[in-house]
């Protein structure tokens, strides 16, 4: 499973841009459709086929055209055959990576006098400004999604495969997936990789409440000595409100503390022992 932006609402190398409403239709007849290569239509090219898709915004980047910048970001899958091994290969080394989309639209117009492009022209040429605006031709009313592509280079700038294949990014994809609450569908290889980052975080977390059981048993003692007014499970209590930051800034205090009262580190700790004289010359 990798995902894939197909398309997005900024001007192309061909001067066309679509509409946000119909990247929202797009969204809709792209699920189940094929993933070929160079627009070939042959059977033997499909390669990979999408299970889902959507429309997703960022309102703080602005597109040429002065809109939100919006794209059409699908999930996509393929087989583990023998016959993709190349393709994944190249799919994780990001060789493969562009994507072009095959569709049909019923409303081409000019973006800056709307005349209809289909059953006619007008006299602004695609690529110049007129009046601070590029002229492009604005893609409307999508009726039907053909396929998707593999290319060099796609019409779309920023359309392709957005992450690698697999590996430790793939592992953190799909963690982010669950924590969002969405649906994940998982491969053995897969499933077996996020079980191995589970187990090592498991390990990671069993090794932090052990160094923070000992961080607290360290603050509950120095703080009892240092303020013995105050009752050991008050301080346990107390301890499990804090962040490992706080409660080691607090265990130092409490130490510190604690040692201008009570002598922590033993007396004898580290002290040389004394040479015994040699009495060598009284043994029998």
């Amino acid at each position: 499973m990798f995902p894939v932006v197909l398309c997005d609402n900024e001007i192309d190398r061909d001067g066309e841009r679509f509409t946000v409403p119909a990247l929202e239709k797009l969204a809709e007849l792209f699920v189940g459709k094929t993933g070929i290569f160079n627009h070939s239509g042959r059977a033997q090219d499909q390669a990979a086929r999408i299970f889902d898709c959507r429309v997703e915004r960022d309102p703080e980047r602005v597109t040429t055209a002065g809109e939100p910048y919006t794209r059409l970001k699908a999930s996509a899958y393929l087989p583990r055959t023998e016959k993709n091994d190349g393709l994944m290969a190249e799919l994780e080394s990001g060789i493969k990576k562009e994507v072009s989309v095959g569709c049909a639209v019923r409303s081409v117009t000019c973006s800056v006098c709307g005349t209809d492009l289909k059953n006619g022209a007008c006299g602004h040429e695609r690529g110049q400004s007129y009046g601070g605006a590029v002229c492009c031709a604005v893609l409307d009313e999508p009726t039907d999604a053909y396929e998707w592509s593999f290319v060099a280079v796609p019409a779309q700038r920023e359309a392709g495969v957005v992450k690698s294949y697999s590996g430790a990014e793939r592992t953190e994809n799909i963690l982010k997936t669950l924590r969002s609450g969405e649906t994940v569908t998982l491969t053995q290889r897969e499933a077996a990789r996020l079980s191995e980052k589970i187990s090592a975080l498991e390990r990671e977390a069993a090794c932090g409440r052990a160094y923070r059981a000992e961080l607290t048993k360290e603050f509950v003692r120095c703080a009892a000595l240092s303020k013995p007014g105050i009752p050991a499970e008050a301080l346990r209590r107390a301890s499990d409100g804090m962040n490992l930051d706080d409660l080691k800034c607090f265990a130092a205090a409490f130490r510190r503390d604690a040692e201008r009262l009570v002598p922590l580190t033993p007396q004898l700790s580290g002290a040389g022992r004394e040479t015994l004289a040699d009495d060598s010359a009284f043994k029998i």
